[in-house]
């Protein structure tokens, strides 16, 4: 999972648990966008760079697993995935972003090294090119810029 080994086209934005709730759920510490506004906001700057962009939200497991497997064979060259709660959590999403062998960016809207010790263990960082944490819903605008980039 290399960046920069071929150009990218077509991005997925996964988001776990609980993002759904976005705008509303302990704004203090996830911020006051949506998640219809960050995937607008996304969609937007990946199109502005003729990229097609692809975000996806679950609350179960199984459909973002489902949903990486289906990456690794539909043309998505990149991943950016807020696995919220599944990051402390999911060695089956692990294993599957492992087997679909796509870049990605692991993004969190709140520092979660600054939050309950349960939440600084991630299953997902050491697969990760990157992980953005703590700069709110500009960390996937980080994010897809970075992925951009590699154009």
């Amino acid at each position: 999972m290399t960046a920069g080994l071929y150009p990218v086209r077509n991005i997925l934005i996964l988001h776990g648990p609980n993002l759904n709730m976005l705008g509303s759920r302990e704004p203090e510490i996830y911020g006051s966008a949506t998640l219809a506004e960050i995937d607008r906001n996304l969609a937007h700057l990946a199109e502005q760079d003729g990229v097609n962009l692809t975000a996806f939200q679950s609350n179960a497991e199984g459909e973002l697993i489902d949903r990486i497997q289906k990456a690794a064979t539909d043309g998505v060259d990149f991943i950016i995935i807020n696995p919220a709660a599944y990051t402390h959590t999911s060695i089956a999403l692990r294993d599957a972003l492992a087997a679909a062998r796509l870049p990605f960016i692991e993004v969190h809207l709140s520092n979660i090294f600054a939050r309950e010790s349960f939440r600084r263990e991630s299953y997902f960082s050491d697969l990760a090119l990157g992980v953005i944490s703590g700069l709110g819903a500009q960390g996937y605008e980080l994010a897809l810029r970075y992925a951009l980039a590699m154009r």
